[in-house]
């Protein structure tokens, strides 16, 4: 098995860099660690250094193929570092003993005269893989290791090469065979990466430390990098056989990081598919047999057939109104391109603010992927925040702010199946819609924030109380933020 993991989207993120620009954060706490505004699967939720440090060992080992720069000195203290971790690890979860890998190679996918490692020519290819049959471990020296440190840090280097050496896990332990569905084998990496980064943020590496606030933003914001383009019905195949979704693969990581490895060798198809929960993974085809864009106009139709949608699938006694005009609310400061005052129950919308959010781009436009649902889900949180006006909970809170996140992904699940209105109009969520939703949750926050757009530190945990409404419902996300 070899691996493309970690790969795309590396070569145009810079724009990646405005992270979270969250300058405020709001107050308050809630009592389970996964879903405490203020941590991290129980680590406090910081920023801070991350990366590799200054009184990192030398690296040992040998690096066949070698330039001896900088580039292959970083990607050999992050295998140091991840062996390191996997002998402590090993034995406590899994059967056998622990082989580190001998064998690691550089080359430089720029240069013709690259050579082939484990028989596979390595001339433009950007990426980093295992060799099983050889017990190889080779990256791009020329441009995938210098980009990621470029635009994501030294600790994506490690948290590659911990997605990588996780493959080699999967042999040694015996998790996987010939028969296992290609996104199990990247789903149990991503989920070891998340791991072992977790033992970094944690304070135990020797070689690298990482902050659970901006520093793991980045490797979150290179992990939605990664996802399969968005599906289509001819590649109904690659549901089983591809790498993953955005969501998919940042789900795996966070149980890595929240849960530890004995769990990550639990995943199956099955327990992708109870994350997936039934909620669209391919585009459709019209009644022509045109594939359909998955892209909606951001325009007052459309956020009209929105609140349509919404009053259907959550019945308030009093829908909230919605405006264009400048928000006029004494009660909360606006949080441009939309914004919910609970003084007069109205959502202003900034529309030529929203149609910038929603225009369809990604990594090519050196941004994180972004659409319609960008900027709908935010809608979408501002009436979710009405919602809880009515029973009357407080908005102004950290747990409050990721209530609205996990109600937004209750809401979000509704939108994936046809919902009749009263007009008649139609807004269903497609492929890649959730997508947009995380990368929005990663940059911005907005959709689990409080009125006035301030949000938690973490864009781990803003993800984590999404998912928790998207498999679950608005009971429980009233019981885990309260």
């Amino acid at each position: 098995m070899t691996s493309r993991c970690w790969v795309r989207g590396m070569l145009a993120v810079a724009s990646v860099m405005v992270l979270a620009g969250c300058s405020n954060v709001v107050a308050g706490r809630a009592s389970s660690p996964l879903f405490d505004p203020f941590h991290v699967a129980g680590l406090p939720a910081e920023d801070g250094p991350s990366g590799l440090k200054d009184d990192a060992p030398e690296p040992t080992g040998e690096v066949q193929n070698t330039d001896g720069g900088d580039v292959d000195r970083m990607a050999m203290l992050g295998v140091n570092d991840v062996a390191e971790y996997w002998e402590k690890e090993y034995g406590l979860d899994f059967k056998g003993e622990f082989t580190p890998i001998e064998r690691v190679a550089s080359y430089d996918s720029t240069d013709p005269s690259s050579p082939k490692i484990c028989g596979r020519p390595t001339y433009q290819l950007v990426n980093a893989y295992f060799c099983p049959s050889a017990e190889v471990m080779a990256w791009d020296r020329g441009v995938l290791v210098p980009t990621g440190m470029k635009f994501f840090g030294d600790a994506s280097v490690a948290a590659l090469l911990a997605h990588e050496y996780g493959h080699a896990v999967q042999h040694m332990a015996g998790l996987v065979d010939d028969d296992t569905p290609v996104v199990v084998m990247e789903q149990q990496a991503d989920c070891f990466a998340g791991s072992y980064l977790r033992w970094v943020a944690e304070g135990n590496s020797p070689r690298f430390r990482l902050s659970t606030g901006d520093g793991l933003n980045k490797v979150l914001a290179a992990a939605i990098t990664l996802r399969d383009p968005i599906l289509g019905p001819q590649d109904s195949d690659m549901i089983e056989q591809g790498h993953g979704t955005a969501l998919d693969r940042i789900s795996a990581f966070q149980i890595g990081f929240t849960t530890g490895a004995k769990r990550c060798g639990d995943i199956d198809f099955d327990d992708v598919q109870s994350r997936r929960a039934e909620l669209p993974m391919e585009l459709q085809a019209d009644s022509s047999g045109t594939v359909q864009s998955g892209e909606v106009p951001i325009d007052k139709a459309t956020l009209s057939t929105l609140m349509e949608v919404l009053g259907v699938l959550f019945s308030p006694a009093q829908a909230p109104a919605l405006s264009y005009d400048q928000p006029d609310c004494p009660d909360s400061a606006a949080s441009p391109p939309a914004s919910y005052c609970s003084s007069n129950n109205t959502i202003y919308l900034d529309l030529p603010g929203l149609q910038t959010m929603g225009a369809a781009q990604d990594e090519s436009s050196d941004v994180l992927i972004q659409g319609d649902n960008t900027a709908l889900s935010v809608v979408t949180s501002r009436y979710m925040q009405a919602v809880q006006h009515e029973r009357g909970l407080s908005l102004q809170s950290g747990t409050a702010a990721l209530r609205t996140g996990c109600l937004t992904g209750v809401a979000q699940r509704g939108m994936s199946q046809k919902v009749d209105v009263p007009s008649g109009e139609q807004l269903v969520l497609t492929a890649g819609d959730l997508d947009e939703a995380v990368a929005g949750l990663l940059t911005n926050g907005l959709a689990a924030s409080a009125p006035d757009g301030s949000t938690v530190p973490a864009g781990f945990t803003r993800i984590v109380a999404y998912r928790a409404g998207l498999t679950g419902d608005a009971d429980g996300c009233y019981q885990r933020f309260p």
